[in-house]
């Protein structure tokens, strides 16, 4: 069932985005060559903890840490740990933040450094299809105009799409209804509402759409080996348009 928020969970929500937000913005500025996966994770895990909230991914199906690290190859649910991160890396950082009630979920890709100029086209596609996503996000649409925009952008410019991971309605559970895959058809798919709150995550790799579930039983690989890029913001759907709510 997908949930309306008032607008006093509104607010609740807005509150558990920030703090997801600033955390996520601080996860960036810890990503440098030479420091580990694990490192980014406690810094992450601090903040949102200094703010009186709790990390919605810690624990959540059993999963070890604050954050999801995935680095080049990795798409998403990636295990912070020892891996050291090299210059010319990219690391997608996915980090969630419980609140008085309330979730608040966002990732980015950064860059470790200097990065080739193939992997900054993939960031740069991928981030710009989340803002296509977002503008077709409009009160009155359905959710298939969603993934139509972000498979556009990014299909014209030889990128695939991730399918077997979608977005997701956010509130006071980290995953609700409706799922807002990025792909789809125009004008198909659940009405989008005013007082809708849900995540949009473009997972968009540089070569096969493929994907595979590593030995930890977390880590999705693209399976041809090529790069990755992910990036999320949690959305408000309202009468005068979508409003980002992770923003720090």
């Amino acid at each position: 069932m997908v949930s309306i928020k008032n607008s006093r969970e509104l607010r609740g929500m807005k509150e558990a985005c920030v703090i997801s937000a600033r955390a996520l913005q601080l996860a960036g500025e810890a990503i440098q060559p030479g420091v580990t996966t694990g490192e980014v994770d406690r810094v992450v895990r601090k903040y949102i903890e200094s703010q009186g909230a709790t990390p919605s991914f810690l624990g959540y199906g059993g999963f070890p840490a604050s954050a999801c690290i995935s680095v080049n190859d990795e798409v998403i649910h990636g295990i912070p740990g020892k891996r050291v991160i090299h210059a010319g890396d990219i690391v997608s950082v996915d980090v969630g933040a419980y609140y008085n009630g309330f979730h608040g979920d966002n990732a980015y890709t950064f860059a470790a450094g200097e990065i080739s100029p193939e992997a900054q086209a993939l960031l740069d596609a991928t981030r710009e299809s989340l803002y296509e996503g977002i503008r077709a996000a409009a009160a009155g649409n359905r959710i298939g105009d969603i993934g139509a925009a972000v498979q556009r952008y990014v299909e014209v410019r030889g990128y695939s799409v991730v399918r077997q991971y979608v977005g997701h309605g956010v509130g006071t559970n980290l995953h609700e209804d409706p799922s807002v895959p990025n792909f789809g058809t125009p004008g198909r798919g659940p009405r989008l509402l005013p007082g809708m709150t849900i995540a949009i995550e473009p997972m968009i790799n540089a070569g096969t759409c493929e994907v595979d579930t590593q030995r930890d039983g977390w880590t999705v690989t693209t399976r041809d080996g090529k790069w990755s890029a992910h990036f999320e913001h949690t959305i408000a759907i309202t009468a005068d348009g979508p409003v980002i709510l992770t923003l720090p």
